[in-house]
């Protein structure tokens, strides 16, 4: 299975004090996976654009931009290769110089696991030429990691640049969705038409194949499939229309609206606050979630914001409790005490639940104000660490909700 996204380029680097986290919060999910459904399903998940953009989102990254593949890579990377051996999933490859290690990186699983280092290596080699040169969509691979279990099983994420019109373009591969690399290894791809493209991997490509093979300089002239589109939205910031609000206000509401005590195995999670109740609700439907639940990856950005302040600032404290939180669940879960990992899957559970009878209403931007004047007390950061920035925009924020307040009179 391969689908792709098409996100905005977004320049610069993660934070140290936001990189830290990642690392530590997206280790802690991927174990709850495997000890709730196998390390299958995390390679499985891996391989879905949409669950792949929502884990971003709830990590902190800005929900939309093409950063979020080289920093949710890379602190995985940092976070699970360290306990590879017992977790059984390994993480090779990266961003340029570290794409190319890829295929010397595969060799030394292969060497500690018995797998077949050279069909992994080739594997890698593959997918890159494929979604490069096989398909030219006017997308230069830049970023190759392939995610492999101590099964065998993998996934592939690779990231291409195009230049010209601004945009990122990333694609997954799952080893378990497809049977040929070169006879239509993908399910749909997702992303922006810009009319024809060449695409040597379709399944009625065969005739071109064999022409190419006899020809080689000669170029195919064939009409081949178009793309089924996914876009990404251009605008930077998090709008209403890219947030199911019914979802998000379902688990608002939990949160902060009832009373925590109607539910039994929430009380597990005594002293925790409403805000990061909110947080570890939108991390538990990360771990927990069908696909369908990620149709909306924007949503997942008001677990714990965006390094840029969109929707607003990180709130480090609130990070930094759901962490403490997940990593004491899965500590217990290793020895056999599953209690706080039930609770924490219950908060899915009761959120959708809310969620059927809720209605939304008109109060998104209300929401947002409200995250903004409580950065402050919440450790609020963005990528500028600028405090005098932060200020201006809450003072902005404050005179705008002002003086709509004023129009209503």
């Amino acid at each position: 299975m391969t689908n792709h996204a098409d996100l905005p380029l977004h320049y610069g680097r993660v934070p140290k004090w936001l990189a830290s986290r990642m690392t530590t919060l997206g280790r802690a999910i991927v174990e709850s996976i495997v000890l709730e459904y196998g390390r299958s399903e995390v390679i499985q998940r891996l391989s879905d654009p949409l669950w792949f953009q929502s884990f971003g989102a709830v990590l902190g990254m800005d929900w939309h931009s093409s950063g979020i593949t080289t920093s949710v890579i890379g602190a995985l990377k940092r976070g699970l290769n360290p306990i590879a051996k017992d977790l059984g999933i390994y993480i090779c490859g990266g961003r340029g110089r570290y794409s190319r290690a890829t295929p010397r990186e595969l060799y030394e699983v292969g060497e500690k696991t018995g797998l077949d280092g050279k069909a992994l290596a080739r594997s890698s080699r593959l997918t890159a030429k494929i979604d490069n040169t096989a398909i030219q969509d006017g997308f230069q691979i830049y970023l190759h990691s392939f995610i492999v279990t101590a099964d065998g099983e993998w996934t592939v994420v690779q990231q291409g640049m195009n230049d010209t019109n601004g945009y990122a373009r990333r694609y997954h591969w799952h080893s378990e969705t497809f049977s040929s690399y070169i006879s239509d290894p993908h399910t749909s791809i997702c992303g922006l038409n810009q009319g024809l493209i060449l695409n040597l991997t379709d399944q009625d490509a065969g005739i071109t194949q064999n022409g190419i093979i006899q020809v080689a300089n000669q170029h195919p002239t064939m009409m081949i499939q178009e793309i089924q589109k996914i876009k990404m939205p251009a605008h930077h910031d998090v709008k209403a229309k890219d947030v199911d609000l019914k979802r998000l206000g379902s688990i608002i509401a939990m949160a902060y609206d009832q009373d925590l005590r109607d539910f039994e195995s929430l009380l597990l999670l005594e002293g925790l606050g409403p805000r990061t109740l909110q947080s570890l609700t939108l991390v538990s439907e990360v771990i927990h979630g069908t696909p369908s639940r990620f149709k909306d990856p924007a949503r997942y950005s008001f677990a714990h914001g965006g390094k840029d302040g969109h929707p607003f600032p990180v709130p480090t404290k609130v990070y930094d409790e759901t962490i403490a939180t997940l990593r004491h669940a899965v500590n217990r879960a290793k020895i056999g005490h599953s209690d706080k990992q039930k609770a924490i899957k219950s908060l899915h559970e009761n959120a959708k639940r809310i969620e059927k009878n809720f209605v939304p209403n008109d109060r998104y931007e209300e929401l947002i104000d409200k995250e903004w004047e409580m950065s402050n007390t919440l450790g609020g950061r963005t990528v500028f660490d600028s405090q005098s920035m932060l200020d201006n925009e809450r003072r902005k924020r404050k005179k705008q909700k002002n003086k709509k307040q004023l129009s209503l009179f």
